[in-house]
């Protein structure tokens, strides 16, 4: 029986494990003190209700206005550069908001070059003139729309790929000019995508902690923290995340409502793209403009003030950076080995038993890549922490030396957080590696008497090798970026790149943070260039 089922069943508790710290979060926000909760409805709460809705809407406007004109163009048009902004405009997504953040306050606050060199020029004092105030609910919007865009960007241009060409063709049959047909056409086909861009967009803004925390803007993420570390009130952080938990639930089931009853079918047997529309003199040079900005705010200029910071300015690396780097990597690398593992599990499950209930399971589990690094990691460290005192009392009883937190306080609880955050991600790179398998592989492994655990390991591992690789190296970029659970969760004096870049610039050493920051950039560039190949490999000639 254990052989037939054994799989399903780990499949099951794999999930149950995996949603454990939302039902913890649930469960205990009923356990709050309703004083401290009065206290915070009437003081704070408001604020981080109406700055959570300001920044989302300011988000959500500037990513869709940034991603979707230059998806249409470089899909669409024919103009000097579209090919190499087709994949350069993906660049920002390796830069993480709290490190743009960072670098645009160094280069435009008021002892930066910017303003320094317009005292200079002008001879004006402090207070002579007017300068965008970079730390501020605006200085937010704008920084997380650079780094944003691209998820709009990349969800639509695939859009605009993969149309057939015969829906532009009969707009244009019946008297529609090209860009008529396009407006009419092709962007609402692509609206879904475009949803989707935008509802991934919206969640990362949620989940935010280092912008808007370094640009005193007071949302939901920061009040967590602010009563967590603040109060000490567990149960009132537990709260504040619930309300948090509804802003994402929130957005899930409006991207799903807006589309529930439309349908958008493309012509798959049209192989052929439609002639691009050719682009030149001033709609070219406007063209041109539009996919330059976004690439050059979003990703050239701060990478280029970090990387001088890193080589001229900041203090010369030490045993302290390779202690930081040998910290983030591995504890990286080992969450993107447990999540990918349990990735491979789940979706072997799935394709062993193809029912409702195994597919419910792997529904769930992907469910906390929606939730934030701050709700996932408080759900963690509540029952992580019962088990320790549980532990100890145990000890205690046996006349045993204290054990200590042998869970919460160490690295245990940093890597259950990181796979229930992004074992979604694995997911989705390992199942389309095993859909690509043929069924009658399976058959025939088990037509000559190979339990599911073998034809596995010796069948369906070996064969997606490539999926594999691809899931451990965005997962491990993604543990590396990850600020919010890990300043919770990281032991004591353990410190990342991220936490360090944090820490130095929230001590204004701007210029010391640089190299931390432009390592993670770096790194963080090995996914955005496999999106890049993965594209292409999907267009039609």
């Amino acid at each position: 029986m254990f052989k037939r089922h054994g799989l399903s069943a780990f499949a099951v508790v794999i999930a149950v494990f995996i949603l454990l710290p939302v039902i913890v979060i649930g469960s205990y926000a009923m356990l709050a003190d309703g004083a401290l909760w009065q206290h915070l409805f009437d003081t704070v709460l408001s604020e981080y209700l109406v700055n959570s809705l300001l920044l989302l809407f300011g988000v959500g406007t500037g990513v869709l206005l940034l991603g979707v004109p230059t998806a249409w163009l470089t899909s669409m048009c024919s103009f000097p550069g579209r090919r190499w902004f087709s994949w350069a405009l993906l660049l920002p997504l390796a830069m993480p908001a709290y490190i743009i953040a960072y670098t645009y306050t160094g280069i435009l606050d008021y002892a930066g070059p910017v303003q320094t060199s317009i005292r200079e020029l002008t001879g004006l004092g402090y207070g002579d003139y007017w300068f965008f105030e970079i730390r501020s609910m605006g200085g937010a919007i704008v920084m997380m729309s650079l780094v944003l865009y691209p998820y709009v960007y990349l969800l639509a241009r695939s859009a605009f790929l993969e149309q057939s060409v015969n829906s532009i063709e009969v707009g244009c049959s019946l008297g529609y000019s090209r860009w008529r047909a396009l407006w009419s056409l092709a962007l609402p086909m692509a609206r879904p995508a475009i949803i989707a861009g935008l509802s991934l967009a919206l969640m990362e803004t949620l989940a935010d902690y280092g912008t808007v925390q370094y640009f005193g803007v007071s949302t939901f993420t920061t009040g967590i923290f602010r009563t967590f570390y603040g109060y000490g009130d567990t149960a009132a952080a537990a709260q504040l995340a619930v309300g948090l938990l509804a802003f994402v639930m929130l957005l899930v089931l409006l991207e799903r409502y807006s589309r529930r009853r439309a349908r958008y079918h493309s012509a798959v047997e049209s192989k052929a793209r439609a002639d691009l529309i050719p682009l030149d003199g001033s709609k070219a040079l406007i063209a041109s403009a539009l996919c330059l900005a976004p690439l050059l705010f979003g990703f050239m200029i701060p990478a280029a003030q970090l990387l001088y910071w890193a080589v001229f300015e900041a203090q010369p690396l030490g045993w302290d950076f390779v202690e930081l780097a040998w910290n983030s990597f591995s504890l990286a690398f080992m969450a993107a080995l447990i999540a990918v593992i349990l990735a491979i599990i789940l979706s072997y499950a799935k394709r062993n038993k193809p029912i409702k209930p195994i597919s419910t399971v792997i529904a769930i589990s992907g469910f906390g890549y929606a939730l934030p690094g701050t709700i996932i990691a408080i759900g963690v460290l509540i029952p992580l922490a019962w088990m320790d005192h549980s532990i100890i009392a145990m000890f205690e009883g046996l006349g045993w030396d204290n054990p200590g937190l042998l869970l919460s306080g160490s690295l245990v609880a940093l890597l259950f957080a990181y796979t229930v955050r992004f074992l979604a991600v694995a997911l989705g790179s390992v199942q389309a590696g095993l859909d690509q398998i043929k069924p009658s592989l399976d058959h025939a492994g088990r037509s000559m008497g190979h339990s599911p655990w073998a034809i596995l390991r010796q069948i369906h591992v070996p064969l997606m090798r490539g999926s594999i690789l691809t899931a451990v190296l965005i997962v491990f970029v993604d543990v590396l970026k990850e600020l919010p659970a890990t300043l919770i969760l990281r032991p004591f004096n353990f410190n990342t790149m991220a936490v360090r870049a944090y820490e130095l610039a929230s001590d204004e050493r701007l210029v010391d943070a640089a190299p931390a920051s432009i390592m993670i950039v770096l790194v963080g560039l090995i996914p955005v260039l496999m999106l890049h190949a993965s594209i292409s490999r999907r267009r039609p000639h």
